[in-house]
């Protein structure tokens, strides 16, 4: 591979013929057309499992929709990559030729429009060409790597769905778990600090029951749509009132259903809240603090203490000192020294660290840009991940998705 003219360089060191690259593209477009919702990924598994097939990378199922593949290559560390596979329902307004115009099932047994909005579609590409390079050159590595396709990261189910199903039983126990995320950010930059990498989160349904009745005699009822609005504002004084100013946190009412026509007070009203909170201290204190609210706001309308009912809980994502330093070389090793940039605690959340905390093994996190430079010119910058116009470049998706998953994989399994 020395006729640069016909390779490219994924990172210093790592040379990959032009017909990988453009391999892998088609793969990624074809897993961008053909997203499937959280529980639902059953082609997308079954295109990981004919992908490893055709690598000759031994694979089984975790989870349901959870493909593990195992490379092995003779005596040597045992190192854990994870790749999330879901999508988002997203209705996408790309433009890209390769658009996606699925659609799923949601859990209340709706359909609607599919999209891999936040990059999983990259991550699942990068995570197979990375395997498909160390199949091709078993010379320049050895050990185990431990390929987690792992379902239902947007509902936070899916890694403890692959740990309860006995993962960690079957595939052997690596000494770090590693895991990628592409991110609205230039091309060749990455992302990542020591300690906690994303934020705790919790997402609750709350159902608020009162009495029904006609709109012109609202003394015979006990009206949920006040005493639900009396909550939702209240919610807000938790960070405001309640948490120091330098404490990350957030509350977010996302949804509010209640009564069908103008003139009837309802007998319910509903809301979800999402809750962000960086530590379990934080974490405890406000999910403790909107119980109290909900309870406190229904007993001053005379109503029921409300229904609540968790949707998700997503664990933290903490990178391991000694393994971030470790990765943080090997990228700046693969890209240069001022490719790494320290990420600053973020509000999103991710489940890859139950991989890790199962059992007790280290993690470490990283984001890659994967957008042209102009995409930031004159101060502006592409759309975020959950948007339906998120569209990383396909080839920079590929070659610097790959490129950094190879780089810290063989930081550890390089000979």
């Amino acid at each position: 591979m020395t006729d640069t003219t016909t390779t490219v360089a994924l990172a210093a060191g790592i040379e990959v013929p032009q017909s990988f690259i453009a391999e892998h593209i088609e793969m990624y477009k074809a897993y961008h057309r053909a997203p499937e919702l959280s529980s639902e990924e059953h082609r997308t598994a079954e295109s990981i499992e004919a992908r490893l097939t055709e690598l000759g990378i031994e694979h089984f199922r975790s989870g349901g929709t959870g493909v593990v593949g195992l490379l092995t290559n003779g005596e040597g560390p045992t190192v854990g990559f994870r790749a999330d596979t879901d999508g988002l329902p997203i209705a996408e307004a790309t433009g890209l030729d390769y658009a996606s115009t699925a659609t799923g099932i949601l859990p209340d047994g709706s359909e609607a429009p599919t999209m891999h909005g936040c990059g999983h579609d990259t991550h699942i590409t990068t995570a197979l060409a990375a395997a498909a390079y160390l199949t091709a050159n078993r010379d320049a590595w050895h050990g185990t790597i431990v390929l987690l396709f792992q379902p239902g990261e947007e509902t936070a189910w899916g890694a403890k769905a692959m740990v309860d199903d006995g993962l960690w039983d079957r595939a052997p126990r690596p000494e770090v778990v590693l895991a990628q995320h592409v991110m609205p950010a230039k091309a060749g930059t990455f992302s990542l600090r020591a300690g906690n990498m994303a934020s705790l989160a919790d997402s609750w349904r709350i159902t608020v029951r009162g009495r029904q009745a006609h709109g012109s005699q609202p003394e015979m009822s006990l009206d949920p749509i006040v005493a639900a609005a009396s909550m939702v504002l209240r919610l807000q004084t938790i960070v405001s009132r309640e948490l120091a100013p330098i404490t990350p946190a957030v509350v977010t009412v996302g949804t509010f259903h209640a009564g069908l026509k103008e003139n009837i007070i309802p007998e319910t009203a509903e809301f979800s809240v999402n809750v962000r909170t960086p530590d379990e201290d934080v974490r405890a204190h406000v999910l403790g603090s909107i119980r109290r609210i909900v309870a406190a706001e229904a007993a001053a309308s005379g109503i029921d203490e409300p229904a609540i009912v968790e949707i998700n809980r997503f664990p933290r994502l903490f990178n391991d000192a000694e393994h971030t330093a470790r990765a943080t070389a090997a990228l700046q090793a693969g890209f240069g020294s001022e490719s790494v940039i320290a990420a600053p605690l973020g509000m999103g959340s991710e489940d890859a660290g139950w991989l890790g905390d199962a059992i007790g093994v280290p993690v470490v996190f990283w984001s890659f840009g994967a957008f042209p430079a102009k995409a930031f010119a004159d101060g502006s910058s592409p759309a975020g991940n959950h948007s339906p116009h998120f569209a990383p470049n396909a080839e920079l998706a590929v070659v610097n998705g790959t490129g950094a998953a190879l780089a810290v994989l063989l930081e550890y399994l390089g000979k």
